[in-house]
């Protein structure tokens, strides 16, 4: 049993670093998922009978109201979210206009058992994302217990999300449920995955994902890579891509990534075929093209029905299945068939028990659009926090726990 769920929080305080960063337009939330993604953590410790005081960021105000003068702090509010955390969690929701106001402080300590505090958005204060030790403790004074659940900010050595830890004793720190989750499903694909192992790495440009191809050449069986990044490999070849997206610069090491895979007997595919345009947009007159011999004027802007085919077979075969990155611009209807294709080989061999992680923000958003997301084994909520751990990097947020 996980130390959180085996955690008696009866008339305890528990400070929950919760990652409520979800985009709002007009004041509407347009994706609640983050939110929804705490809510066992946050019923836990409510139903144990202790009490609950929420922390978050929400933007980069600072940043953004330095560029933009006319921006103000409401713009970047969590009072804007209280309403929804109400809704979801079915109990009232108190709102500190500050996170480390005297009027927060007596909010907390007024708190009693069963009751949900959320204070103002954290980087107000420069010294969250320095990771001040006086600012995190001044965070930290206001639990008995520290409950990080926030994965998507696991990656930054931020104030609420590494630096408070170290005022609680080793068994008042500890992952919540959303964060145990993602950490022992990156840790199977990591360091316990049955082979054969195939990661699917797509996306627009080859020196986002570098590091995480190089990685996993210690790991995968197979490597499957989709998206704009392939056309990069095809020129560096020696191919015809067309206006197809490329970086001139990386042309070197997308061989030497070859040659590295190839010295380590690990498969990668490239799509054999694309779904070429003459133009960027929806409209555009859409034609067919080996990649190889991609025509002048035109970009290949999805794979194509060879790639799919081939890709699918491959994933189908798999035992465990890390997917990060789309195939092609599956936000326009006429280049998503590569994508929802991956997806629902992703999910045919899921079906007869392969273990199939989905990380990284594009791929989260396709397996929602296309219905899949509770048909594969895992889908991570944190992009940036997902990708730097496939990178083989320490996240200062899960360090800051186990210590």
């Amino acid at each position: 049993m996980s130390q959180f769920s085996s955690f008696n929080f009866s008339g305890k305080k528990a400070v929950i670093r919760v990652d409520f960063n979800v985009p709002i337009k007009n004041n509407v939330i347009g994706d609640d998922t983050r939110i929804k993604a705490a809510l066992p953590t946050i019923n836990k410790v409510l139903a144990d009978g202790g009490s609950v005081v929420l922390l978050s960021h929400w933007g980069r105000p600072i940043k953004d109201m330095e560029k933009k003068p006319e921006l103000t702090k409401a713009d970047f509010s969590l009072s804007r979210i209280v309403d929804r955390v109400s809704e979801l969690t079915g109990k009232p929701v108190q709102f500190a206009d500050d996170c480390i106001s005297e009027e927060a402080a007596q909010k907390v300590k007024d708190l009693k058992a069963g009751e949900i505090l959320l204070l103002e958005n954290l980087r107000y204060y420069k010294e969250e994302e320095k990771g001040n030790e006086d600012f995190a403790k001044k965070l930290a004074a206001y639990g008995d217990v520290y409950v990080n659940d926030a994965f998507g900010t696991a990656h930054r050595a931020h104030a609420s999300t590494a630096i408070m830890a170290q005022f609680f004793a080793p068994e008042n720190k500890m992952f919540g449920l959303l964060m145990e989750g993602e950490v022992s499903a990156a840790e199977q694909v990591l360091h316990n995955a049955e082979k054969p192992f195939t990661a699917i790495i797509g996306g627009a440009k080859v020196s986002d994902k570098i590091l995480i191809i190089e990685n996993l050449l210690d790991k995968a069986t197979d490597i499957i890579i989709g998206g704009g990044m392939a056309y990069t490999f095809f020129k560096a070849q020696g191919g015809q891509i067309g206006t197809s997206l490329c970086e001139d610069d990386r042309l070197e090491l997308a061989n030497e990534l070859l040659e590295k895979a190839k010295a380590k007997g690990v498969n990668i595919h490239l799509p054999a075929d694309s779904i070429t345009a003459d133009k960027f947009a929806p409209d555009a007159n859409t034609d067919m093209a080996d990649n190889k011999s991609i025509p002048g004027g035109w970009m290949g802007l999805d794979i194509g029905p060879k790639a799919c085919a081939a890709f699918s077979e491959v994933v189908k075969k798999s035992r465990t299945i890390l997917w990060n990155g789309p195939m092609g611009v599956f936000e326009m209807e006429k280049f998503q068939t590569g994508t929802k294709t991956i997806a629902e080989a992703v999910v045919a061999a899921t079906a007869e028990g392969a273990f199939s992680l989905v990380g990284g923000g594009d791929s989260v958003a396709a397996v929602n659009k296309f219905g899949f997301a509770d048909k594969v084994s895992y889908v991570s909520t944190g992009g940036g926090a997902m990708l730097e751990y496939f990178e083989g990097k320490e996240l200062p947020g899960i360090a800051a726990i186990k210590k």
